[in-house]
């Protein structure tokens, strides 16, 4: 079973070689890479955000309630129940959502896109609905939004040396302009994450290898992801484990040949796979990797993750024919 390639950081922003990167993102890869040797301040703000997934999922639903946003469906702020199971066509509850818009990143005073491209793209809610930030009195969710954005700001600033490689790679082969997944990973304000709680299930029979969360391609154009947090909600909401109770469970990944891996994230990396959006505008020389993830049959455990979905900007085009917006729309529409 082929490791998904991993580098350092420093090695990244030297530049990786095109060996590298085709064993990362080419024909016969996975899809993904793992970055090592981050920022000291990482550990702690994956543990502090991680965390606080679980008590915000917790919440009583009156709270909950308000932090929802129907008009964006459900795309900004909390959402569980909203999407449909690919398996069932039954609403999936399997799992908790909290989306926050990325716009800081380029501007702080942004809680969402820029009010030209709000103006530009009214019907497009989904993505133009500013962000909705949970209750401060509450205990470990005082400074979950400090936190949540300096995280992804680190995220987003490692996939940026991501793009950086992504582009030298495509422009040698003609496919692009030179500097087009930079700019959109640096410049967008419609990048959003995802802190996903995968609820405990105490059931041990298992009706799928993707209870957790079915198998699927992310639309953006690159993914940045944590390992998972592991959490004993008999043993306290925030008695996080060192790694998973049961070895089967997390994240697994379809290859381009049709063979299934379970690709394991070490605590103090980040991995980045690639999205439809990427795939659509390198004109499938990347493709988007399809993954899911595996429940456990270990009564009383939960799983906390994060993943920022770097992706253009509404109005840019992915296609011959289409917009991002269109083009999110149009996935967005499949999985609601």
């Amino acid at each position: 079973m082929p490791d998904p390639v991993s580098v350092t950081l420093q090695q990244l922003q030297q530049g990786l070689d095109g060996t590298t990167l085709t064993q990362a993102f080419g024909p016969d890869s996975l899809g993904i890479i793992i970055v090592k040797d981050l920022p000291a301040k990482f550990h702690q703000l994956r543990l502090q955000v991680l965390k606080s997934i679980s008590v915000l999922a917790t919440l009583p639903k009156e709270r909950l309630d308000k932090l929802q946003c129907e008009e964006s469906t459900w795309l900004t702020g909390w959402s569980c129940g909203k999407e449909v199971l690919a398996s069932t066509g039954e609403p999936d509850f399997n799992k908790g959502s909290y989306y926050v818009n990325c716009a800081f990143h380029r501007d702080p005073r942004l809680e969402g896109p820029t009010p030209e491209l709000c103006d530009k793209f009214q019907d497009y809610k989904s993505y133009t609905s500013p962000n909705i930030w949970p209750p401060t009195d509450v205990e470990g969710l005082e400074n979950f939004e400090k936190d949540t954005k300096e995280l992804c700001n680190l995220i987003i600033e490692v996939g940026q040396s991501i793009a950086i490689n992504c582009d030298k790679f495509m422009g040698h082969q003609g496919v692009y302009q030179l500097d087009f997944l930079e700019r959109i990973v640096k410049n967008s304000t419609c990048t959003k994450a995802r802190l996903l709680h995968y609820f405990p299930s105490d059931s041990k029979d298992k009706s799928s290898d993707d209870d957790w969360c079915g198998e699927h391609v992310d639309h953006s154009c690159i993914t940045g992801l944590t390992s998972a947090l592991f959490l004993d909600e008999s043993k306290g909401l925030l008695h996080d484990l060192e790694k998973s109770p049961d070895p089967q469970a997390g994240l697994y990944i379809r290859d381009r040949h049709n063979n299934v891996h379970q690709v394991k994230i070490p605590s103090d990396c980040l991995a980045f796979q690639t999205g439809s959006a990427l795939e659509e505008v390198s004109q499938g020389n990347f493709k988007a990797v399809p993954h899911y993830v595996r429940g456990t049959s270990v009564s009383h455990i939960s799983r906390n993750t994060l993943a920022v979905f770097c992706q253009p900007d509404l109005d840019e085009m992915v296609n011959d024919k289409e917009n991002f917006a269109q083009f999110a729309t149009r996935v967005i529409k499949g999985n609601h």
